[in-house]
């Protein structure tokens, strides 16, 4: 069978297309992301410490730190991303601290968010509001 080339850009574009309608059904909110990490459990305020600049004069590379004693798990979020989900870091029973350091892609001025499943099946949360002065997801 031969392909003209007007049928094989028909084919690109149909695949194109199916890549950005899947992409789009894959993006999620931070509500989202937050009710399936911590299955509907309210996060509450202490145990978790989230270390942020106050401003970031390049959003390519924003330090982020945490700790967070006896978690379990830590999902760290990014509000005003286009993808808010920035990494999920999971600890076992040899891990010596529960703790964590990155450096994340900021697009704009938005808080950073951290929640932390603890090993009680508590949920902690902690964030910083991050001013960025020149953003890093094509800002």
């Amino acid at each position: 069978m031969m392909l003209s080339r007007r049928d094989t850009l028909l084919v690109g574009l149909g695949g194109m297309a199916a890549t950005l309608v899947s992409g789009a059904a894959l993006a999620t909110t931070v509500e989202e992301l937050t009710a399936e990490f911590t299955g509907g459990t309210a996060p509450t305020e202490g145990e978790l410490t989230l270390t942020t600049p106050e401003i970031a004069e390049n959003g390519n590379t924003v330090p982020v730190e945490f700790n967070a004693p006896g978690a379990v798990s830590v999902l760290l979020l990014a509000a005003g991303n286009p993808e808010p989900a920035v990494a999920t870091f999971n600890f076992g029973p040899a891990a010596g601290a529960q703790r964590g350091a990155t450096r994340i892609r900021l697009a704009q001025t938005q808080d950073v968010i951290a929640i932390a499943k603890m090993a009680d099946g508590s949920i902690r949360q902690a964030s910083n509001n991050v001013k960025v002065t020149i953003g890093g997801c094509g800002g």
